[in-house]
């Protein structure tokens, strides 16, 4: 049997593949579901900073499942946060690794809307709220990010600097929509598919291997070709969403045992073997994205146009 023993976030997990946030956690059969299916990890629906705001009820409820989980569970436990600003999140962090959790993941969902603040207010808000959870708590922290900044390698490196253990890619952007008869937003989540995959799988392969802080890649994975991918970019791990909302926690199971048998088909004993293997490592990157970007814009041709060099 192929070894797929990884490490994220200074854990050690039987394989990488594991739910992401998402809803699926709030039910604690689902829960129990999710590990029988394999789950390398459990990652927490998010609490958002919005509800903390309204009351303690929001909070004391997450806290209530973060105990009935570990309760349940044998494997390690991720709590979320969503939020965009520091105030509060301390206090609730340091509540959250007192209740069992054994990491934290902090989605950073941020929309930039005022003018008058630039890409360096918006990164430093980031920075400030990493560096003083590191400061006063002991879990392992990853940051959920968005693919929308402008030098994302150097926010990561300044992330892995202040002590990071791990970068999530990525975020999902979700945009309204527009009812044009009833003049508000159309509020409508559109699972990922496939076709979701190459933005994180491009920042991955651009990001691995030049940092201490763990990878992990999310979005866009649905068939275990999707996963094969992933790791080869450079992914430490792999959250699933999308696929199991869509097929049910044994989703990730058929995934997990796709990824194996694809693996050992092609000669892999250890997962390692693969990690990484489609990095755009070291100085070389922006020439190997530059070469490629050209190569991709080449290689289309309209139907019955003569191909150059036929």
């Amino acid at each position: 049997m192929m070894n797929l023993t990884t490490r994220y976030l200074g854990l050690t997990l039987a394989h990488p593949f594991m739910p992401g946030a998402s809803p699926l956690t709030e039910n604690l059969d689902t829960v129990c579901r999710l590990e029988d299916a394999g789950a390398a990890a459990i990652v927490m629906h998010s609490l958002f900073e919005e509800d903390i705001h309204d009351g303690a009820a929001a909070f004391d409820m997450y806290l209530e499942q973060v105990l009935r989980i570990k309760r349940r569970v044998r494997v390690p436990l991720i709590a979320s946060l969503n939020g965009s600003n520091a105030e509060g999140w301390l206090q609730y962090a340091r509540l959250l690794a007192r209740a069992g959790a054994d990491a934290l993941e902090l989605n950073y969902y941020y929309v930039a809307t005022d003018a008058r603040e630039d890409g360096r207010a918006v990164e430093g808000r980031l920075l400030d709220i990493v560096a003083v959870l590191k400061e006063s708590v002991t879990l392992p922290i990853a940051v959920k990010l968005s693919p929308f900044y402008s030098a994302l390698p150097n926010l990561a490196w300044q992330l892995d600097r202040i002590g990071a253990d791990g970068l999530i890619l990525f975020s999902r952007f979700h945009q309204p929509d527009i009812d044009p008869r009833a003049l508000e937003g159309e509020l409508r989540i559109d699972l990922s598919s496939s076709a979701d995959l190459l933005t994180p799988l491009r920042w991955t392969a651009i990001l691995a291997k030049r940092f201490d802080a763990s990878i992990a890649l999310s979005g866009g994975v649905h068939e275990p070709i999707d996963g094969v991918k992933a790791v080869l970019a450079g992914a430490d791990v792999v959250q699933i969403v999308s696929a199991l909302l869509r097929g049910g926690p044994e989703r990730l199971t058929a995934i997990r045992t796709g990824f194996e048998r694809w693996a050992e088909s092609n000669g892999y004993d250890h997962i390692d073997q693969m990690r990484g293997r489609m990095s755009l490592e070291g100085d070389g990157a922006h020439a190997t994205e530059r070469s490629l970007y050209k190569r991709r814009l080449k290689s289309w041709h309209a139907a019955g146009a003569p191909v150059a060099g036929h």
